[in-house]
């Protein structure tokens, strides 16, 4: 079948079996068939095939299994498949990990994307005519804002935890090889994402899952952090636009336009919670449970998207309230996904789809 794709346009995506990836990798399968899209995973925890079941006998995708942090699979990789645009999502994105093991996040953040930068360099510093290499890095890159104020693309980064400073360290070095070797690139920083397929580790599927079996809720410190939420699909669709029609050489911020304090929404999903199960009104936040703040945690995250509204024409499609209820919806109605993740059973399927 490869032999047959070559008159395809080779696109490599990482980390697309993960959260966001794999809302990319599904979009560009299904929307563009003039595209081979290569989805390249680590199959760390995070990354769950079962999230691609839909697409994976596509006749415009391929499954490759490796690690961005081995620079010889790499460089092969890049030397048989001539990917002509990359759109980097593989990293370490969780900042509770980064704390306990922030060796981990500059191997993958920081190393990882030093090696597809150089391999994408290798192969077409002679002529980087219609090439692109589009990096995906996170609005904590900015630090942390007071009450006021919003991250705008020109906010001076101020990163306060390992994740955050791998991730603007890879921001740097993608600018600077722009800069350096005329390399083709965008950015982009998004806010915090929720939505279908994302790993229970992260707030919003990891307080469903506890409603449903009746386990405590632990919210760091008072519940005043204050995050921006973007909605994964949205955040698909802007990647998408920013692919085809964002300005090379720069930057764009993407985000819900959605601030809420963590106890407001943790407030708001028990509530949510409560109706759909049948519950009395109340009885999820009794399992509230406010446990020791974590080391450098940032008071407030907010992004000023207007650059890619007014530029691109991008904007949430829905609210986060309802964006909050359709995801509720698709891990009620997914429980046998939600299983096997926090059993453990996802990470068989590799082994039993592509052995």
């Amino acid at each position: 079948m490869l032999e047959n794709m070559s008159h395809k346009t080779p696109i490599l995506i990482t980390g697309g079996a993960g959260f966001i990836g794999s809302h990319v990798v599904r979009l560009f399968v299904n929307s563009y068939p003039e595209y081979h899209i290569y989805n390249l995973d680590a199959l760390t925890y995070a990354g769950n095939l079962e999230n691609l079941i839909d697409v994976e006998n596509a006749a415009n995708y391929t499954f490759i299994k490796g690690d961005i942090t081995n620079e010889s699979f790499i460089n092969n990789l890049f030397e048989k498949y001539k990917f002509q645009k990359v759109i980097h999502l593989a990293a370490e994105s969780h900042v509770d990990r980064s704390i306990e093991d922030p060796l981990a996040f500059v191997r993958t953040n920081v190393i990882g994307t030093m090696i597809l930068l150089n391999a994408f360099n290798r192969l077409w510093s002679s002529n980087f005519n219609n090439k692109l290499f589009y990096h995906v890095s996170t609005d904590e890159v900015y630090g942390t804002l007071g009450e006021d104020g919003l991250f705008t693309e020109t906010t001076a980064y101020d990163p306060n935890s390992p994740y955050s400073a791998s991730k603007a360290s890879s921001d740097h070095f993608v600018r600077a090889y722009g800069e350096t070797y005329g390399l083709p690139y965008v950015i982009t920083n998004c806010s915090n994402n929720y939505g279908q397929n994302q790993f229970p580790e992260k707030l919003i599927p990891l307080f469903i899952n506890n409603i449903i079996n009746k386990k405590p809720l632990p919210v760091y410190g008072d519940g005043n952090y204050t995050r921006d939420w973007l909605y994964v699909k949205d955040h698909a669709k802007a990647i998408d636009l920013v692919f085809h029609n964002g300005k090379q050489g720069d930057t764009y911020n993407i985000g819900g336009f959605n601030e809420w304090k963590n106890i407001d929404l943790v407030k708001l999903l028990c509530k949510q919670m409560d109706f759909k199960l049948n519950r009395k009104v109340g009885d999820s936040e009794q399992l509230i449970t406010y446990v020791k703040d974590r080391p450098g945690h940032d008071l407030r995250y907010a992004i000023d998207a207007s650059k890619i509204k007014n530029e691109l024409g991008w904007k949430p499609s829905v609210t986060f309230e309802e964006g909050l209820d359709k995801t509720i919806d698709w891990y009620l109605n997914n429980k046998k996904w939600l299983n096997n993740v926090t059993s453990g059973l996802y990470q068989t399927y590799y082994q039993k789809q592509y052995s």
